[in-house]
């Protein structure tokens, strides 16, 4: 058996399954294509179930690929063992109706033993107990011994997952030896020792199963085959641990490196923190790379887990200075050739994860002390359960994951409540959700009016109309339908067909007039209900009856500039993407006649040179006047067309792809413009951070750049006025003003500086002495903390053997400073524990070192005897 490196082991698998007529597919990314039953990418197959099911026509019939997976099921256990791992590299092949069983099995046998060349004497195989095929073939196409091929049952070697596609599988194992054995004389693949390591799976889905638990044989069975590319390499080059495989031990030795501990392949903690690292920084790179950032949930909040987890084990290794980016150039440097995005995306990692690591650099250590002091609390009462209110704060206010509170408990031999914690996260959640409703989602979400259960759906005109006859199927006045709707009234009205657009994606509902014979209702907004166009009316002028006919009319002015500011968003997205990276990706929008805004992934805030240059990009691109053209087609050939689209969202089979030029694709149902010139301009008015790793762009187009200069020149006019001078003279007149401001100040200081030296001298003559020391108490009025400290600097410097204590009152609020002569600290007076007892008595609290303290207290009419108890101190 050659010892062959992890790449080669691959390059190896896929070569040869290439030269039995598969297509070579690169890895899916993580991030699941249009499937909510996964956050993350777990398995060979799991990118391919479209395939399976039939839902999709694959590329090929036959496939093959080494996909990258994410598991995260036991991230608890990962560094603990030299076993788990949460990235790892699944090699498989795959079948769609094609070949099956015997094919399946001699190509694997094939590959095995004369690629890898791993020796016969030492494989076994599993089959499902009835699948005499499979043994047969086992048996007499391969020629294995009867006592390696093993029967094992339903829970080992059938493959269901409910209703559906389902059948039995073959499970191929390797013999270590008899030093991993149990020594039972029936030891074999099934036991629970270590002594045979199961490497590939094949299933061969060959059955439907019912919901009355029947099965009938599929008219085309598929293969789905799966190999961990690491614990293949584990068998190939001779190691119990993935952590000594040869592309992970080398991340592996940076870690040691970084770190200056030596890994010793035991139980120690140091070798947990290695480990931990080492297979997190793993994770993270990928992750990274296939376009997921750190966030507070999903897939965003398992990456951040990572990332902190792994930065904390670093601490506990004694790195006290961000390490983990540099990790990253290991990664990619073993995985680059195979994963050509990593190098690609190497700067880009390497920036998300420095970031996400600075700011979890601003929180351990208090996040860490805080813990420690509930441990301490813990230990005192004889408990071993962290309240969920704690844990809770712990993430709420300090960014520490539960999961992270969970394992620093864990290492003292303590537990959180979690079930009050995922209480209060709920709660948390439930007021989030609660302030995101808008009042048409309150007004309309729990609807029961009956017409919306019988009625035929609003058909929409208004892509190619702004003007349309239609006829009033009902009228609604305060949740009861009516016959009829009068002057003065307010209500909803639903037509048949509408040209209004109904607020839907971000873009606000239209606004205009229904019309009829003496009558005019006024439409000031318009909303979907199910698959109605919800007219929210006020009758200005006559009444108007259901079956009546209409003239529906769109306010041209309130679409156009809607419609101008929303293919605007369009071409902002794609001028983000071109400056910042391909990560950028929607997150939300709001498009108005007024205004766009636009939400958007990104890490970290624009760069002044950032925002000027997408400014420029999208000008630009306005200025080329390009076609607005719009494409219905299905959803797979806009995805293939490369348009983008909220892939997470749900989408009909039906899809409108909105295209400006070459420049942006995008999937919209929205109203826009026709020509990319028509929106004049676009200018970047705001850019903020609203979420962890969210950002947003307000902007504004055409006359509303016009309106915003017309008020920014009005402002520099008054501003000009009032500094008495001419716009062109501004700049030159404020730093006038600053010269002068700045020269007031230091006169000011100079007088404040002479009175303190004139005050001083009294307040000494008039200190009391206490068993030897001088006190002296005084109190200010309106004078800040800064100007405290600077009486009580002059009086140290005059006076040894002094103790002063001041009080400054500011709008009815007091504070305390406490001073003690460094002779006197020598001697063991402490001016953090005088200020405790002192400021106690105005109904305050503060502390501070012995030389000198602060506090705040509320009850300005008790200074005197806060004084009183300085005497009792000394």
């Amino acid at each position: 058996m050659e010892k062959l490196g992890l790449n080669e082991i691959r390059k190896k698998f896929l070569e040869f399954y290439k030269s039995k007529g598969h297509l070579v597919h690169e890895s899916f990314p993580l991030i699941p294509d249009n499937d909510k039953s996964l956050m993350l990418i777990n398995s060979g197959m799991a990118p391919l179930k479209p395939y399976f099911s039939g839902l999709k026509t694959p590329p090929s019939k036959r496939m093959t690929t080494c996909q990258k997976c994410i598991r995260t099921g036991d991230i608890e256990n990962i560094g603990y063992t030299e076993r788990h791992g949460t990235f790892f590299e699944m090699m498989g092949n795959f079948s769609f109706g094609d070949y099956f069983k015997e094919q399946s099995i001699t190509w694997g046998w094939e590959f095995i033993t004369e690629v890898l060349k791993l020796p016969e004497d030492k494989i076994w195989a599993t089959i499902y107990l009835d699948d005499d095929e499979a043994h047969d073939i086992w048996r007499n196409k391969i020629g294995m011994p009867e006592e390696h091929i093993v029967r094992l049952g339903k829970e080992d070697n059938f493959w269901e997952i409910g209703i559906g596609p389902c059948g039995p599988c073959s499970e191929i194992y390797f013999d270590r030896g008899e030093e991993y054995g149990c020594g039972k004389p029936d030891c074999k693949p099934g036991c629970e020792c270590d002594r045979y390591m199961e490497f590939w799976n094949h299933v061969f889905t060959q059955f439907d199963r019912h919901e009355d638990g029947t099965y009938t044989p599929l008219a085309h069975p598929n293969i789905d085959t799966g190999m961990g590319l690491e614990r293949i390499a584990c068998i190939m080059q001779g190691t119990d641990s993935i952590f000594d495989i040869d592309t992970i031990q080398h991340i592996l030795r940076q870690v040691e490196a970084v770190a200056g501990v030596k890994y010793e392949s035991g139980k120690a903690k140091t070798d947990i923190s290695i480990r931990i690292i080492t297979d997190h920084i793993r994770s993270v790179t990928f992750m990274i790379s296939d376009g997921i950032l750190p966030s507070n949930e999903g897939r965003g909040y398992v990456l951040r887990r990572l990332l902190r987890r792994a930065a904390r084990h670093g601490k506990l290794l004694g790195i006290n200075k961000p390490f983990l980016a540099d990790l990253t150039d290991v990664v990619v440097e073993v995985s680059g050739e195979a994963y050509p995005a990593l190098v690609e995306k190497h700067d880009y990692i390497k920036k998300i994860v420095n970031i996400e690591e600075e700011k979890f650099a601003e929180t351990i250590d208090q996040g860490t002390n805080i813990i420690n002091s509930y441990i301490d609390e813990l230990t005192k009462e004889g408990k071993t359960v962290l309240p969920g209110d704690k844990a809770f704060k712990l993430y709420d206010t300090y960014g520490f994951p539960l999961e992270l509170t969970t394992e620093i408990l864990a290492e003292h031999q303590f537990t959180a409540d979690e079930e009050a914690f995922n209480q209060l996260m709920e709660q948390q959640r439930e007021n989030a959700r609660n302030a995101r409703k808008s009042d048409a989602e309150v007004a309309w979400q729990d609807e029961n009016i009956g017409f919306f259960n019988t009625g035929d759906p609003t058909e929409f005109t208004g892509y190619d109309k702004l003007i349309d006859e239609a006829r009033i199927e009902a009228i609604i006045i305060d949740r009861e339908t009516v016959d009829e709707i009068r002057e003065g009234q307010e209500g909803v009205v639903i037509l048949n067909k509408t040209p209004f657009y109904a607020e839907m994606g971000g873009q606000v509902g239209d606004r205009g007039t229904i019309e009829a014979d003496g009558c005019v209702l006024r439409v000031n907004d318009t909303v979907k209900a199910k698959d109605f166009f919800v007219h929210k009316v006020k009758a200005e002028k006559g009444s108007v009856k259901a079956g009546d006919t209409v003239t529906a009319s769109v306010d041209p002015l309130f679409r156009n500039r809607t419609a101008r500011n929303h293919t605007a968003t369009h071409i902002l997205q794609a001028a983000l993407k071109q400056v910042l990276g391909d990560h950028v990706s929607q997150a939300g929008s709001l498009v108005n006649p007024d205004e766009l805004r636009f939400d958007f992934t990104h890490f970290e805030a624009l760069s002044a040179e950032e925002i000027q240059k997408v400014e420029d990009i999208a000008n630009d691109e306005i200025a080329k006047f390009e076609d607005v053209n719009t494409t219905v087609m299905s959803l797979e050939e806009a995805k293939q067309s490369g348009a983008t689209a909220l892939f997470d969202d749900k989408y009909a089979d039906s899809v409108r792809v909105v295209s400006v030029g070459d420049f942006s694709k995008e999937l919209c149902g929205g109203t826009h413009v026709s020509n990319s010139g028509q929106i004049g301009a676009i200018k970047i008015v705001s850019e903020s951070g609203v979420a962890s790793g969210v950002r947003r762009i307000v902007a504004i187009t055409g006359d509303g750049i016009a309106k915003a200069l017309r008020a920014d020149e009005s402002l520099i006019s008054d501003v000009s006025s009032a500094l008495k001078t001419q716009p062109a003279n501004l700049i030159t007149r404020i730093g006038s003003l600053e010269d002068e401001i700045k020269s007031l100040k230091k006169e000011l200081e100079d007088i404040k500086a002479q009175n303190i030296g004139n005050s001083v001298g009294d307040l000494l003559d008039g200190a009391k002495v206490i068993n030897g020391v001088k006190l002296v108490t005084a109190k200010f009025d309106n004078i800040g903390i800064d100007e405290l400290r600077a009486f009580s600097d002059e009086l140290k410097g005059r006076e040894k053997g002094l103790v002063n204590v001041l009080a400054a009152v500011n709008n009815g609020k007091v504070t305390f400073l406490v001073s003690v002569s460094d002779e006197l600290v020598e001697k063991g007076y402490h001016a953090g524990k005088m200020i405790k007892e002192i400021a106690k008595a105005a109904g305050g609290g503060g502390g501070g070192k012995a030389n000198m303290a602060q506090a705040g207290a509320k009850d300005a009419s008790k200074i005197d005897d806060a004084f009183a108890v300085a005497e009792t101190l000394l």
